[in-house]
C-alpha cells in the first residue's frame, strides 16, 4: 500500500486534502483564512499561515504582519534554545559530579 505525498508544488497529497473540515468548538474565537478557510486560534498564526502557504496573495499589510509575527516566533525560538542547552549543561555537570562523588 502506498501512500500520495504532497510536493514541493503544493499539490495536494490526495484530492480531498483541499476539502478538509475542522472542528471548532463553537465558544472558540477563530481567526480564518480568507484563502483557503484553515481556522487558527491566534491571530498571529494565521498570519504566519498566510506567508508561508499564499505568499503570492498577500497584500502589504498581510506581508507587514507576517513578518511581525515571524519576528516574534524567531525570538521566542531563540529563547527556548539558550533555555534548552541551560538544561542540558545543568544536566550534563550534575550528572558529572554524581558520577565523581561516586
Amino acid at each position: 500500500m502506498t501512500e500520495t505525498v504532497a510536493t514541493t508544488d503544493e499539490q495536494p497529497a490526495s484530492p480531498n486534502d483541499t476539502d478538509k473540515t475542522y472542528d471548532v468548538p463553537a465558544d472558540a474565537e477563530a481567526y480564518d483564512c480568507s484563502y483557503c478557510g484553515r481556522p487558527f486560534a491566534h491571530e498571529s498564526w494565521l498570519a504566519l499561515h498566510r506567508g508561508l502557504d499564499h505568499p503570492n496573495e498577500l497584500d502589504d499589510a498581510e506581508v507587514d504582519a507576517f513578518r511581525e509575527a515571524h519576528d516574534g516566533e524567531e525570538e521566542s525560538l531563540a529563547t527556548f534554545r539558550l533555555q534548552a542547552l541551560g538544561a542540558l549543561v545543568l544536566i550534563y555537570f550534575g550528572l558529572l559530579m554524581i558520577y565523581a562523588l561516586v
